[in-house]
């Protein structure tokens, strides 16, 4: 006799339970529990039946070179490691209106195979589309577009045509016939990125997903997307700025430490070819708390502007307020400050800006952050043709950072003069160094 169970599955999700609730655990949705029966004695038979999988010898395994599809546009080539790898699957996520659909337009304009290349949507109809690529000015006259909400309908014809390069905006738009739920539900968009991970991995087909940013922060819904494809980037922006910086945390081919910067104009995105002058403002005036600072992002180095200002605190405990600036690292950069120095923060507020938005995750950015405050606090300009690098440990100590002759080649480029370092082996041809073993002689520098 068989013995059949019987289970409760959420519509939207999948998530499966033993007992009946009005609300699913894993996805939170109300009154979406069904009733499933399954015969155990069924599956197990079933099982007995399968053939084992195939070995496969590595060491019999020829290695191929990977022929990216160079999109032309080399802020977005140095993001993905190169271009665009044959049989990938990528999600490009940003939250809404930030300008995915036009990046996505301008790297089919940009690929020489873009004449094979399909754009399916489920969100526009053709007329938007050719309208859009009409307004940024990029190529149409061989791109073929699907209105298929459909991922079957979209597969087969995939399947036909064998493009090099598919679009599909949105995944949250799309279903498949064999999940239940509703298209843009979790189980909705897992199964559909897998059906599209098959077909770009047998056919070396490359796939680049739209998901946007719900409202809990993740893209296209679930976080269980990012680990069945290949590349996730991220469109990032500040509100105040028309600049886009496109970001990858995760790459299986290449670098996720590159970064691409973009300006925003009515005709797309235009490449920033020297970010530096997008985060330092040549024409700035002479303030206190202003050090200009190089950062690297991968093989990219910038210089960074970093202002501060140290106020009076008017209530009883100090403030410490940052932007684009860890503040856990500024509470400990202030208070080894306090220790080490004769520059007293225990009865100022202490701000902290970098200039332009960005958010800066390097430590190389210690001591530029120290000699701000202390600028600030006693009022001393520092020479907006110097540049401050070097990691500062808990004793005071000015540490060595990674590739510094490289940043100091970067602002030797620029026109910088001097520079303050830590002190340690290296070379520069124009710019005058000023090594710096604590952060007791920063304060000394700033008042002679």
């Amino acid at each position: 006799m068989s013995k059949i169970q019987s289970i409760y599955a959420c519509s939207k999700c999948g998530a499966q339970s033993l007992k009946w609730s009005g609300r699913c655990l894993e996805c939170g949705a109300w009154g979406t529990l069904q009733m499933q029966t399954v015969d155990r004695n069924e599956l197990n038979e079933k099982n007995m039946n399968i053939s084992p999988a195939e070995t496969i010898d590595l060491k019999n395994i020829k290695n191929q070179d990977l022929n990216r599809i160079k999109t032309n546009i080399s802020e977005i080539d140095r993001v993905l490691g190169g271009g665009i790898v044959p049989g990938s699957l990528i999600l490009l996520g940003g939250e809404p209106g930030i300008g995915k659909s036009t990046i996505v337009a301008q790297i089919l304009s940009g690929i020489n195979q873009a004449e094979q290349a399909f754009y399916v949507s489920g969100e526009e109809s053709a007329s938007q589309i050719k309208n859009r690529l009409e307004r940024l000015k990029c190529g149409f006259d061989k791109l073929k577009f699907i209105s298929e909400t459909n991922i079957e309908k979209v597969l087969a014809a995939i399947s036909k045509e064998k493009p090099p390069v598919v679009i599909i905006d949105s995944i949250q738009t799309v279903y498949t016939s064999c999940a239940d739920s509703e298209a843009g539900s979790i189980s909705q968009i897992r199964a559909c990125a897998v059906k599209l991970l098959e077909i770009a991995k047998q056919n070396d087909i490359a796939v680049i997903l739209i998901g946007h940013i719900t409202k809990d922060g993740s893209i296209a819904g679930p976080k269980s997307l990012e680990h069945i494809v290949d590349t996730v980037m991220y469109l990032e922006t500040e509100t105040t700025h028309d600049y886009r910086i496109l970001r990858a945390v995760k790459n299986r081919f290449g670098s996720i430490n590159e970064i691409g910067i973009f300006e925003m104009t009515s005709f797309g995105f235009k490449e920033i070819a020297n970010p530096s002058t997008v985060f330092i403002d040549s024409a700035a005036q002479k303030i206190s708390g202003s050090v200009i600072s190089c950062v690297m992002e991968g093989t990219r180095p910038f210089l960074v502007e970093i202002q501060s200002l140290a106020t009076k605190t008017v209530f009883g405990y100090p403030q410490r307020k940052a932007s684009g600036f860890d503040l856990n690292r500024l509470q400990i950069l202030t208070a080894v400050l306090t220790k080490k120095t004769k520059v007293n923060l225990t009865s100022q507020d202490v701000i902290i800006n970098i200039v332009g938005g960005m958010k800066i995750n390097d430590p190389a950015l210690d001591l530029a952050v120290c000699l701000a405050i202390a600028s600030s606090l006693l009022n001393q300009v520092i020479d907006r043709k110097t540049v401050v690098l070097g990691e500062v440990g808990l004793g005071g100590e000015v540490r060595n950072i990674s590739k510094l002759e490289q940043r100091l080649t970067e602002a030797e480029k620029l026109g910088f003069t001097k520079a303050i370092v830590p002190d340690c082996e290296v070379k520069t041809k124009k710019i005058n160094l000023t090594r710096i073993k604590n952060l007791e002689e920063i304060v000394e520098y700033i008042k002679n």
